[in-house]
């Protein structure tokens, strides 16, 4: 066996780990009067494997030999289980489509490489049998750039990279770490921790997701603030193209025409199979720490990221979170004392800030994280404390900071234990202005709301800003609804394509971290105009006429 290991078929994570109610008593009751679901009925248990409709592999024996030849017999997997983990990431969309057995196309194989020889070996026996490759990281993607295209008559392989998974080099002098593309997040920084080095992305997809995901899906961290995204990370790449290999040096600014890293970053296999990025990396910070703070409404905690961003400070997170999500964490808390529903310290905070003339259902909860020296962090603790102060915001400690840190990659969790209720729960990030994000939320929320009266549903949505830039933020919105027990995909997309619209209607990106994939596709003539789709098109036909790589991501051609 390949030795690689990857999440469960039908959800999120690993066997025995999950989102759980039993011990936050406020839970069920929200969710109730949210969208009317009673969770405390027995869930639905997934399908079996084996009941599956897996088709025969269209592989010749002939075709089957050469790749087993090249890899070894180990190395090349056509079993359901192996084949039915990379045909679909996992948005809302790909576990619907599993748990109902909706599976027109699957890979034919699953190949483990272990190097960049044998990925160029792949790319090029592909071209030359014509045979489609989709390249596979973790299997996090929420956006269906993972799934073969429905109608492809021709063999897919998916070409997993968890075999190319450690960090191969790191110059000190320049700050600078060549790390193989396969390498998952956790396993990315223990290698660079144990020499004292940090590189700073920490997505919700962390502990499933790899390296070469981050860069093909031009991906952001929580961290992002401080550190920057995939695309300000990534410094230099290797990426096995038709016949050859593409390299980018690792230089820290260049002026050599269109940039090519550039093009690589966002393009979802498209341009070829990344094999080794170089990224910059940071000494692990003296402190880090992150508080929690309370903003009497929305509007004002906006304001505040938006002064912050535009201040001294240069904290890791800036997050706030509308009032519908900051009800949400609240009952999510789990029964002990702290700051948590039912503690309390919390609810004698509540009845002082009542008392303060704070309306508590417009109250709004913020992360913010520091990192580096004590000295600095002390200083950009005090200047934010003072523009929270200007905006009507309290600081209520680590306590919520220190949850936060333990629970950030928690989330995903969620929706599969929503699915196995009969609701849906998924999300929609974006971009904008500061000028323009309040009109992209409101709207978008009226949006959802809107889509689900059409759909007869008691739906919700909820929202944070996530990421703080000099002229705007990300905006991630969260919502759930019960699905239809007839086509629960119906209802979905009715609400998915209401908040998408919003976004670009109202100054938005379709994506701001998430991808395109086949889920945004149609809509990228509205954000990048039908020249841009036009000229990337025409990228992706010149580096690869046979359509061999992965085809029909990003721009649905």
């Amino acid at each position: 066996m390949s030795g690689v290991k990857h999440m469960k078929w039908w959800g999120w994570g690993v066997e025995g780990v999950g989102f759980h109610h039993e011990d936050k008593p406020a839970f069920g009751p929200f969710v109730a009067e949210k969208v009317g679901l009673d969770i405390t009925g027995d869930p639905v248990v997934p399908p079996e494997l084996e009941s599956l409709p897996v088709p025969v592999p269209k592989l010749t024996d002939a075709f089957l030999g050469q790749l087993t030849e090249l890899l070894g017999e180990e190395h090349v997997h056509t079993e359901t289980l192996d084949r039915i983990v990379h045909t679909y990431g996992k948005s809302l969309r790909d576990l619907v489509r599993l748990r109902r057995a909706i599976i027109p196309r699957i890979p034919d194989a699953v190949l483990y490489p272990a190097d960049e020889d044998q990925v160029r070996a792949i790319v090029d026996l592909a071209v030359a049998e014509d045979v489609v490759i989709i390249p596979f990281g973790g299997g996090t993607n929420i956006s269906g750039s993972l799934e073969p295209p429905p109608d492809e008559a021709r063999p897919v392989l998916s070409v997993d990279l968890g075999r190319l998974n450690k960090v191969l080099d790191i110059d000190a002098e320049s700050g600078l770490a060549r790390i193989q593309a396969g390498t998952l997040g956790p396993d990315l920084e223990e290698q660079l921790g144990a020499r004292g080095w940090t590189m700073g992305h920490f997505p919700d997809s962390f502990t499933h997701s790899t390296l070469g995901g981050w860069v093909a899906t031009r991906s952001s961290g929580m961290q992002s603030d401080k550190y920057g995204d995939i695309a300000d990370m990534t410094r230099g790449l290797r990426v096995v193209v038709p016949g050859d290999v593409l390299v980018i040096r690792p230089l820290p600014s260049t002026a050599t025409g269109p940039s090519v890293r550039e093009m690589i970053l966002g393009s979802e296999g498209r341009l070829g199979v990344i094999t080794e990025v170089t990224v910059q990396v940071h000494r692990v910070p003296e402190e880090r720490i992150i508080l929690g703070y309370l903003f009497p409404s929305w509007e004002s905690g906006m304001a505040a990221m938006q002064d912050i961003a535009s201040s001294d400070a240069a904290p890791t997170i800036t997050r706030v979170s509308d009032a519908r999500e900051s009800a949400f964490s609240f009952a999510t808390g789990k029964h002990k004392p702290g700051f948590n529903l039912s503690g309390k310290i919390q609810k004698g905070l509540m009845t002082v800030l009542e008392k303060r003339g704070w309306d508590l259902e417009k109250v709004c909860l913020s992360f913010i994280g520091f990192e580096g020296a004590k000295s600095h962090v002390a200083y950009e603790r005090k200047l934010v404390k003072t523009i929270v102060g200007q905006h009507g915001g309290i600081v209520v400690g680590t306590g919520p900071g220190r949850l936060y840190d333990q629970k950030k990659f928690d989330t995903p969790y969620l929706r599969d234990f929503l699915l196995d209720r009969g609701a849906g729960g998924d999300v929609s990030e974006t971009a904008a202005p500061w000028s323009r994000l309040m009109e992209v939320y409101d709207n978008t929320v009226a949006a959802a709301n809107r889509a689900f009266d059409q759909i007869g549903v008691r739906g919700w949505i909820m929202c944070h800003l996530s990421h703080s830039y000099h002229s705007g933020a990300c905006l991630y919105f969260t919502f759930a609804f019960p699905l239809d027990d007839v086509d629960p995909l119906v209802g979905y997309d009715v609400v998915k394509s209401a908040i998408q619209q919003s976004f670009v209607d109202h100054g938005g990106t379709l994506s701001h971290h998430h991808a395109v994939g086949t889920e945004h596709a149609r809509w990228m003539p509205e954000d990048i105009s039908a020249p841009g789709v036009a000229m990337i098109d025409g990228l992706f036909s010149t580096v690869d006429p046979g359509r061999n790589l992965n085809p029909g991501k990003v721009t649905g051609h």
